[in-house]
């Protein structure tokens, strides 16, 4: 097998659901963060399909005096969205039941 170099990771913090409290060495990606959600399979005890928990990032803290953020953490999702993709400025907002995005009627 090849050798990749160093892989960096980052001991990060999770909330909520039940890795809450625990700090699990995550791998950074090319720009040096950890990825946007994190999904962790969960195999069924029957046999049955497996559960996926799924951790969201956010910023861990702000400093004091100039506000710099302190790195991330992992905050529980309970239902699991599906990640939205890429949002442009230039992009429709999405419609919400019964209305068009266009609608100017309320």
């Amino acid at each position: 097998m090849a050798d990749t170099g160093a892989v960096k990771s980052e001991n990060t913090p999770f909330e909520g659901g039940p890795m809450d409290g625990r700090v699990l060495p995550v791998l950074l990606g090319p720009t040096g963060q950890p990825p946007k959600i994190y999904r962790i399979p969960v195999p069924d005890p029957s046999g049955g399909p497996d559960t996926v928990l799924v951790y969201r990032r956010v910023p861990r803290g702000h400093s004091r005096r100039l506000g710099i953020q302190q790195g991330w953490k992992y905050a529980y999702d309970p239902e699991g969205r599906a990640d939205t993709g890429l949002r442009w400025p230039w992009s429709k907002p999405d419609a919400t039941p019964g209305r068009k995005p266009d609608d100017t009627d309320g």
